[in-house]
């Protein structure tokens, strides 16, 4: 396994926030070794129609969630993180659209016994991302709250609602 260095590392963040009156908006923040953003992408809002609900059915959410939000904005982003994180499960179906390793970011409470820690978070990947994801977030964690940054996304979406009007009803 090659062994990951914090010189010019990149750590992705994505996340979705279902916005009332809005749709469903996807955030996707780069950051450096210390936390420090390089890059943030965010969708327009997306409205799921009741046919599209039907159509689906039991795919919707790996569809919306793994190809229209995550790999849009990965396949957007200028950026080559080491590993992308999600506090968002059904964008873990992202993983079938990158190479990139992906992982989910819980709270001890959130994960139980799942995962492995990494500071105050536990971190649940792939048996197969799990080591590579591990060695990677090592020396971030001991700088940056791993669950912090998603937090400034969904404010950076807030924002971003603030100058979008309202999805309307097709």
């Amino acid at each position: 396994m090659e062994q990951a260095t914090t010189d010019g590392a990149l750590f992705g963040f994505l996340t979705a926030v279902d916005a009332p009156g809005h749709g469903l908006f996807g955030g996707y923040l780069v950051v450096d070794a210390r936390g420090r953003p390089v890059e943030f992408l965010c969708t327009a809002p997306l409205k799921v129609t009741r046919a599209q609900q039907i159509l689906y059915g039991a795919t919707l959410h790996g569809h919306l969630h793994g190809e229209q939000v995550g790999s849009t904005l990965l396949a957007e982003s200028e950026s080559q993180p080491l590993v992308v994180l999600t506090d968002f499960e059904p964008l873990l179906a992202v993983r079938s659209h990158t190479s990139l390793p992906v992982a989910a970011v819980k709270r001890p409470d959130e994960a139980g016994e799942a995962g492995f820690a990494v500071g105050s978070v536990r971190i649940l990947a792939t048996a197969s991302d799990e080591p590579v994801v591990r060695e990677r977030l090592a020396a971030m964690a001991a700088a940056v709250d791993l669950s912090e940054p998603f937090e400034r996304i969904r404010l950076a979406i807030e924002e971003a609602q603030r100058m979008t009007p309202p999805a309307r009803a097709a």
